[in-house]
């Protein structure tokens, strides 16, 4: 792919939509690409399944079906609670039954436990477990039905509609592009059964399929995702959805003064690229949220090369990146009544000739310099410029920077939260709140003087990219806090969230592969912000 096709394709398709249709088109959109990925199927009637909940028993009582798994058995003449009690099934959270020839209309019905009925949020937990019990409950009973054939698979809206869309649309997705097409998993189609909420529903769609987009865009192997096809997939991705996309390329990046940028990029031959992403969603002139993203198509870890093992995993650096593009897109679909831009910084981090050494020092655009102590921690290197560069060009009233940047957040947390860092306690609580709904959790991490004392100054240089002593999340954040003189801001360190799944994956993900986690909590936080 050529910059001058990443160009010409940017200029024809960054047509925004006229104000007054932005709504309705969006939505079409969106959801004739949700419901494309199922017409393609070998058979001329398509096999259909249903999905119902059931509440786990307490003490001497029965289980108890959902509203929606009622309505089925009523219309089944009660052959579920039947094969029910035969089975002796209790309705633990997560486990199921998939029973065939019930009904005419759906050969398949999957039913799956929901845990206990009335759980709400746990404080201690900071999570709402009913919302998350419904999401593992339609993940579990969607995957099973894809699995048996289904082309079409009806989900019980279970009380929560919205929830109910997530998990289905997240755990029947696949990377399949690299498979034959024979041995490809068929993606069914997706419809809510036993509920009348169809905008709940169609906005879980949203979600899911914004946190799909971003899984996708992060799995995809590096030679298949440069920064120049990344570009691509970003204009494809959001300007038919009223989205505005500037592509800049070198002669631009250079002649903005971007070094600490072009000192990761120039130890590839891939020419790097900056993306400026704009949704306008409220009035002009309002100061928009802007997302940072760091976007290494591949992390090699340049002079100071990573280990062998498991290097094939840092294709997903690019997750910064591909999780701003996935919730702008939702927040473009969603209509949210707010301003959002983004910058993304793109490029590959390899060895060669041209690549920065350990030791080297760059100035940076607020004249400060940094000392590149280690070039494989990347992400403090890369997004330095770019965020001086972004708040002095959109004035944001809240900068949001996101990457896979130090691995401490993942020995320190593992996969059960996004490390947080900022300055603002009441942001703070926006994304705490964020996370608990959505099921995706983040924890705020210490921004304390003692950790600027260990990233800055020193004899020779004014920041340092990796600081001295541990904490290695800790340290990249306060050297970006360096670079943040006066607004409001949050650093979300994903490299324990959101790389490859490994450990305690949740049944809507998929074990192996990128997470595209946080996207679902921070479309929840632009929504908090933008409909208080």
């Amino acid at each position: 792919m050529t910059r001058s096709h990443v160009m010409s394709t940017l200029r024809r398709s960054a047509i925004g939509l006229l104000k007054g249709h932005r709504v309705s088109r969006q939505k079409q959109i969106f959801l004739n690409q949700l419901r494309c990925k199922c017409e393609d199927h070998s058979s001329p009637s398509s096999i259909e399944g249903v999905v119902i909940g059931v509440y786990s028993n307490e003490g001497e009582k029965s289980v108890k079906l959902s509203a929606g798994g009622e309505q089925f058995d009523d219309r089944v003449g009660g052959k579920i609670t039947e094969l029910i009690k035969e089975s002796g099934f209790n309705g633990a959270l997560g486990q199921g039954r998939v029973y065939q020839n019930v009904d005419k209309e759906f050969c398949c019905v999957a039913v799956v436990g929901l845990g206990k009925q009335g759980v709400g949020y746990n404080a201690e937990e900071v999570l709402d477990e009913g919302m998350e019990n419904v999401r593992i409950c339609s993940a579990v009973g969607a995957r099973a039905l894809q699995m048996q054939g289904c082309a079409v698979c009806h989900v019980d809206g279970m009380d929560y509609p919205e929830q109910a869309a997530e998990g289905a649309a997240m755990a029947v997705w696949r990377y399949n592009v690299n498979k034959r097409k024979s041995d490809r998993v068929t993606i069914p189609k997706l419809e809510l059964y036993g509920s009348s909420d169809q905008d709940a529903w169609t906005r879980g769609l949203f979600k899911a399929e914004s946190q799909n987009l971003a899984r996708r865009l992060a799995d995809t192997p590096a030679n298949q995702m440069t920064p120049s096809i990344f570009a691509q997939a970003t204009v494809d991705a959001l300007c038919p959805c009223g989205v505005s996309v500037e592509v800049r390329t070198m002669d631009w990046i250079e002649m903005q003064g971007l070094n600490s940028f072009l000192t990761v990029a120039k130890g590839s031959c891939e020419p790097p690229i900056i993306l400026e992403v704009s949704y306008c969603g409220t009035a002009p002139e309002e100061r928009p949220i802007l997302l940072l993203g760091k976007g290494l198509t591949f992390n090699s870890g340049g002079l100071c090369l990573l280990p062998r093992k498991g290097m094939d995993e840092y294709r997903g650096a690019v997750g910064g990146a591909a999780v701003c593009v996935a919730a702008i897109r939702a927040a473009a679909a969603l209509s949210l009544p707010i301003n959002v831009s983004a910058v993304l910084p793109l490029c590959e981090n390899m060895p060669s000739g041209m690549a920065a050494k350990p030791g080297d020092v760059v100035t940076l655009l607020n004249g400060k310099t940094m000392h590149i102590k280690d070039i494989s921690l990347a992400g403090t290197l890369l997004l330095a410029d770019p965020l001086l560069y972004a708040q002095s060009i959109f004035k944001p009233k809240l900068i949001i920077d996101v990457g896979s940047m130090a691995s401490g957040v993942r020995k320190g947390l593992g996969a059960s939260a996004t490390g947080l860092w900022t300055n603002n306690s009441f942001l703070w609580k926006n994304f705490q709140k964020a996370g608990s709904l959505t099921g995706d959790r983040l924890w705020r991490m210490p921004l304390w003087k003692y950790f600027s004392s260990l990233v800055a100054p020193d004899k020779s240089y004014d920041i340092c990219n990796k600081g001295h002593g541990h904490a290695s999340s800790c340290l990249a954040a306060a050297a970006l806090f360096e670079l943040v003189p006066c607004a409001d801001w949050v650093h979300l360190d994903t490299h324990g969230t959101g790389m490859l799944a490994t450990h305690g994956v949740p049944p809507y993900l998929l074990k192996g592969s990128m997470t595209g986690r946080p996207t679902r909590s921070i479309i929840q936080f632009l929504y908090q912000m933008g409909c208080k």
